[in-house]
């Protein structure tokens, strides 16, 4: 198995002393409890106040800036106490925030995955052993009746809507700068945007070169939702839509003279048969000089290990939630069923945004 540094430091041999790994298998066993308790210091702005303080904050104190009770304070604290999240003074009583309580509150990655593991994941995670049993979203339905969470999106409570494209968004967003230069290094005139959601990444296309033409293949609803996201926006006249159920095998992709398909966080909504599928279809529209971009945060391709945790975590989201059959994936699978598929890598961009990685690929 290949993996960078980080993570074949971490995964390869043992890291912690026997009572490390006792408080840690503790920690696993309470780990839903500390995620409530760590989400409403945060949320009821407890870690806020602790953080602003220069010499700390007494439970007194703290009452007077939360209004919360001291009962609701003192259970909160102690357990962040033993959580890791605050740290006290036994002297004087005052609590302060820990490093990690710091990155808690401000490390941007760690709230969005805060807000979208409570919002989407928290309830269905419930039916995990149902899901990896049977191969469906089993902890879907805490959220809609759909075969899959994409055909719901445009349907899902506006929280949950919000924290699912914002943890969507935000992985991608920060990916957008780089991969531009990447794509348009080739100066495509005519881009497909496999999976392209609700149109961001097709709205930088069109700001970023002003003669590139963009067809956006996803599901109807999201089609819907991309026309209205785009209305009255520069550009928005070389975007276009084409709905399709990329899940149903006999639907083909759009014919057209493509210089670039691109496929940002897409093919791992799809078990490893399915991305198989379609990277045949995608073939069957491509030129000899045609450029086929995957962009996916593979696990195995992170600097730092976080990161890694993260992805491998969100694998159990798209087993449980998403669809039951995909995952966040080792860099060797993907390249498997390229190859399988009669494409080839010809080049890997590392680094890009949050993690991800850009395959550049071509006909065989």
């Amino acid at each position: 198995m290949n993996l960078f540094q980080s993570e074949s430091d971490r995964y390869t041999q043992e890291q912690l002393s026997a009572r490390e790994a006792q408080r840690l298998a503790e920690y696993i066993a309470w780990g839903p409890v500390i995620f409530q308790v760590s989400r409403l210091m945060v949320k009821w702005g407890i870690l806020d106040a602790l953080r602003d303080s220069l010499e700390g904050l007494t439970l007194d104190e703290l009452v007077k800036q939360t209004q919360l009770s001291k009962y609701a304070l003192k259970v909160l604290l102690e357990a962040s106490l033993s959580a890791g999240t605050v740290l006290v003074n036994k002297d004087t009583d005052r609590y302060t925030i820990s490093k990690t309580g710091w990155f808690l509150l401000n490390d941007p990655a760690t709230r969005v995955n805060i807000d979208f593991n409570h919002d989407v994941n928290y309830r269905g995670m419930f039916f995990l052993d149902e899901a990896l049993k049977e191969g469906k979203p089993a902890g879907l339905k805490t959220l809609g009746d759909w075969p899959t969470i994409y055909e719901g999106l445009s349907k899902l409570d506006k929280q949950v809507q919000d924290s699912w494209f914002g943890f969507d968004h935000f992985y991608s967003d920060h990916s957008f700068d780089k991969a531009l230069e990447v794509v348009f290094s080739k100066h495509p005139k005519h881009l497909m945007d496999v999976g392209g959601n609700t149109g961001r990444f097709a709205l930088r296309c069109v700001e970023f070169d002003s003669e590139v033409y963009v067809t956006i293949v996803d599901l109807p609803g999201q089609i819907g939702m991309m026309k209205k996201n785009i209305e009255g926006k520069d550009g928005a006249e070389r975007i276009n839509g084409y709905s399709t159920n990329i899940l149903d095998e006999n639907n083909g992709l759009p014919q057209g003279n493509w210089d670039a398909i691109w496929m940002s966080q897409f093919l791992d909504c799809f078990s490893e048969e399915e991305i198989y599928s379609i990277l045949v279809r995608a073939a069957k529209v491509m030129k000899r000089d045609s450029t086929l971009y995957i962009m996916e945060t593979f696990w195995d391709r992170q600097k730092y290990e976080p990161a890694s945790l993260c992805l491998t975590m969100t694998s159990v989201y798209f087993t449980v939630m998403a669809n039951g059959n995909s995952k966040m994936y080792h860099s060797d699978d993907m390249i498997k069923q390229i190859e399988r598929a009669g494409l080839k890598v010809v080049e890997t961009h590392d680094g890009i945004g949050q993690g991800h990685t850009i395959l550049e690929v071509k006909l065989k």
